[in-house]
């Protein structure tokens, strides 16, 4: 695997022409293995001289964010500086100049900033639901499995098995054993198809690390936060939302959101990071257990300006579908609001929907008839103030369509999207019960709440 990354960092400087694996833009461990694994497949299997290079979809800069992806790239003895991301490799030069040919992995929808490189999508192989409105014109293989390398195992294995080194199955391996919760059939995420695949690595490989020893290790990875500036704890995790030039961020802060508020000049950092990035709020959703190994999930929405921040936590705080039960916890600052969220199983995916509605009141808010009382308590100065604010706002580049999907996506197996808290805490690791949300059945969500979506 390290001669074939060497040979495709001195492919960038031919001017021939380029297959590209891209994964998708949070760059999870499983993004980044499928799209190194795919790669060399399709290379080591090409009929012609070709070669297939995976590009990791963030800033070289991004990658001290993800624990787990350096950790096993350690582990396995591959440098970094093998490594091609996204900042390294101009592909919308590439594709105007008719030498890029794009397959996506464990993701199928480009964001705008890239929608001129959906012509140039030859392939997709993903394991997400996938949204038709938005996926390219081209082959699509979608299954829904825990692991996005699980798919790419089982093409290798089907295809060409004799390819298959060590330190590739040491990566398939651990990824799909990390996604999948270790396999354990209590948390269900792991498939039939995940467990044959792992079975047959292995088979293939008897002295692949020890399951419990290798997810243990990713975990702890994946979850550590120490040593990171508080921008790159925003960023470790995070989601956007937009809504007519209107940009929230939703990040997910693995430790007591009270340590975090601690943190030094942390409203001055909050105030750097939206201002940098032309966010107009912030929702920090933190996630840490307690000395009773309990989850405990809090809120914090960051935002100076009045309308927008009264509009985000009244619709949290009436929200009944679902009722996140939240009860106000001190704050020292104006522009900061801080909840303890009651009910723990409301990850970030149930709140999405809700910020999207309050972007919505926020508007219409701003919309009073003449003669009409005025909204939240606001004087008819501050309203136009802030539609005036919403007006100059609009980011350039970035979609006013409401229908557009929201980005950078998280990927399937992350921690803030998942907890299933409906049947008491297992005797599962603490972040393991995080990983079992995907598995909620519809029907019971739908029974639990007809107009939860």
């Amino acid at each position: 695997m390290e001669a074939y990354l060497q040979g495709c960092r001195a492919a960038l400087e031919e001017s021939r022409p380029l297959h590209v694996v891209l994964g998708n833009e949070a760059c999870d461990l499983d993004s980044m293995v499928s799209a190194l694994a795919l790669a060399f497949y399709m290379t080591k299997t090409a009929e012609a001289e070709e070669i297939f290079l995976p590009v990791l979809n963030i800033k070289r800069s991004e990658l001290t964010l993800r624990g787990d992806n350096i950790f096993f790239l350690q582990k396995v003895h591959i440098p970094e500086t093998v490594l091609i991301f996204r900042d390294e490799i101009d592909l919308h030069a590439l594709h105007q100049a008719g030498r890029l040919t794009l397959i996506l992995v464990d993701h199928h929808v480009l964001p705008k900033s890239d929608k001129a490189l959906e012509e140039a999508v030859a392939e997709v192989l993903d394991h997400r639901p996938i949204d038709q409105k938005h996926c390219p014109p081209c082959h699509v293989s979608v299954e829904l499995v825990g692991s996005c390398a699980t798919l790419v195992t089982e093409r290798i294995l089907q295809g060409a098995p004799e390819i298959l080194d060590r330190q590739t199955a040491v990566l398939l391996h651990g990824t799909i054993i990390l996604d999948c919760v270790n396999m354990d059939p209590k948390i269900g995420k792991a498939t039939l198809k995940d467990n044959k695949y792992v079975e047959k690595l292995e088979a293939l490989f008897p002295d692949l690390p020890k399951r419990d020893d290798i997810f243990e290790s990713l975990q702890k990875a994946k979850f550590d936060v120490s040593g990171l500036t508080t921008e790159q704890m925003l960023r470790k995790d995070q989601k956007t939302i937009y809504r007519q030039g209107t940009k929230v961020a939703i990040s997910a802060v693995y430790m007591d959101l009270e340590a975090f508020l601690q943190r030094s000049n942390l409203l001055t950092e909050l105030s750097a990071f939206c201002q940098a990035h032309s966010y107009d709020a912030l929702v920090a959703m933190t996630i840490f257990f307690n000395a009773h190994n309990e989850p405990v999930r809090q809120l914090a929405i960051f935002c100076p300006h009045v309308a927008l921040r009264m509009s985000i936590c009244g619709v949290l705080e009436q929200s009944h579908s679902p009722a996140l039960k939240l009860t106000s916890l001190p704050s020292t600052h104006p522009n900061l609001q801080a909840y303890l969220q009651g009910n723990t199983q409301a990850s970030r995916k149930k709140l999405l929907p809700l910020l999207q509605e309050a972007l919505s009141a926020y508007f219409d808010s701003m919309k009073i008839p003449s003669g009409q009382p005025e909204t939240a308590h606001l004087s008819r100065e501050q309203v136009d103030k802030e539609l005036d604010r919403a007006g100059s706002t609009l980011i350039s580049g970035l979609s006013q369509d409401e229908e557009d999907p929201p980005l950078p996506p998280t990927p399937m197996n992350s921690l803030v999207d998942e907890c299933p808290l409906d049947q008491g805490l297992p005797k599962l690791s603490a972040e393991a019960v995080f990983e079992k949300c995907s598995q909620i059945s519809l029907s019971q969500s739908t029974n639990a709440s007809p107009s939860n979506k």
